[in-house]
């Protein structure tokens, strides 16, 4: 079971306005108190730095640097929570990445930002297509891979976003080795790379005021992506994308989450870009694409105490996923659901805008995974 650990370092830089203010303290402690002592108000932006230190089976020793960058609209609290993170890093196996991930709020909600980027060259396990391929001798894309999905969304009311949604990847330098035990897999569509430019439009309902740590409301996302050779693409195919996060508070500081996710596509969809199952926001403990196919349902269901009773600091979550895939709607049976659980430990990072870093432990019937990053899954 491919397995992977981002363990954060002692060591670490941060460039905040609290640094200003302890510039007599030692460095050592200075440092400390920047990024595990956050003093910066609620209305203040925060910008941190910090190196990471990681290992997985297809990577060996990586080495990294996160960041985060937290901010209001014009510095006002009554605007949401703006949040840009990234993470680069290098293995000794010289593969390398660049990941960002972004949620941008305009001053009074008038526009709404919502994307990421990947841009790495890393090995990609995969297991073959569809609900029942085994967990043995994978095959590895080694492959270089981008991807910038970004959707600019216009208030429309309250709360009720929308607007075009463009999605681009590319999967290039590709070399599909074969595992040296087992049966060699069969070479599946976009093995010898491939490169797809989707345009569409999403429909969002957001009232969540901090996207790293939501303790009440509600998102919904509908949105359609078409890939066609008009575009740029090499492959022509459509999906439909849903997804539905849901807050609830039981206390002052715990809450139950619940997230249903669905992707439906039609069309001939290279294997990159197939709907996944697994990965450190839904079913995790599954390697992502350890099952995929042209359709994919989940859900999540989280409790988070944040923090524990007895800490400031501490908190503690546990969780449970299921999760099936299917070349076709039609075919979803319920004997096919893969189940997955788990807990999580959390770190207050940010006192004041309520940010924690999480460590999750999953588990499922290929193995426990581990995950450790900068706020909740969902």
């Amino acid at each position: 079971m491919a397995w992977k650990a981002t363990i954060i370092t002692v060591l670490w830089l941060s460039v905040t306005p609290a640094m200003a203010q302890q510039t007599r303290q030692s460095l050592p402690k200075r440092l400390w108190n920047s990024f595990f002592n956050d003093t910066t108000d609620a209305a203040e932006k925060s910008f941190r730095v910090y190196p990471t230190l990681g290992y997985s089976p297809e990577t060996g020793v990586e080495i990294g640097a996160s960041s985060l960058w937290l901010f209001r609209a014009k510095n006002d609290t009554l605007n949401r929570l703006s949040e840009i993170q990234a993470f680069t890093f290098f293995t000794l196996k010289a593969q390398y990445g660049l990941w960002v991930d972004n949620a941008i709020y305009g001053d009074k909600d008038k526009w709404f930002f919502l994307g990421r980027t990947r841009i790495q060259r890393f090995p990609l396990l995969y297991y073959g297509i569809g609900h029942n391929t085994p967990a043995d001798n994978p095959a590895v894309f080694d492959a270089n891979y981008i991807l910038l999905r970004q959707r600019v969304l216009r208030k429309v009311v309250k709360n009720l976003f929308f607007g075009p949604e463009i999605d681009y990847q590319q999967l290039f330098g590709v070399k599909f080795n074969q595992p040296h035990e087992g049966q060699p897999h069969e070479a599946p569509t976009g093995s010898d790379g491939t490169t797809n430019l989707g345009a569409g439009l999403a429909l969002v309902y957001d009232t969540r005021h901090n996207v790293l740590n939501v303790r009440k409301g509600l998102f919904g996302e509908l949105s359609f992506l078409n890939y066609r050779t008009a575009l740029g693409s090499e492959h022509h195919f459509s999906s439909i994308n849903l997804d539905i996060r849901s807050f609830h508070p039981t206390s002052k500081n715990n809450v139950i989450a619940w997230q249903v996710l669905g992707n439906f596509m039609q069309g001939e969809v290279p294997f990159n870009q197939m709907a996944l199952m697994g990965g450190d926001m839904m079913m995790r403990g599954y390697y992502q694409g350890r099952y995929r196919d042209k359709n994919l349902l989940s859900a999540q269901v989280e409790y988070r105490m944040l923090p524990l009773p007895f800490s400031k600091r501490w908190g503690a979550t546990v969780f449970a996923g299921a999760a099936s895939v299917a070349p076709e709607v039609k075919q979803f049976q319920l004997r096919n659901t893969k189940l997955s659980a788990g807990v999580g430990l959390r770190y207050l990072l940010f006192p004041k805008k309520d940010i924690y870093l999480r460590f999750d432990l999953g588990f499922t019937q290929d193995g426990p995974g581990f995950y450790f990053f900068t706020g909740e899954a969902f």
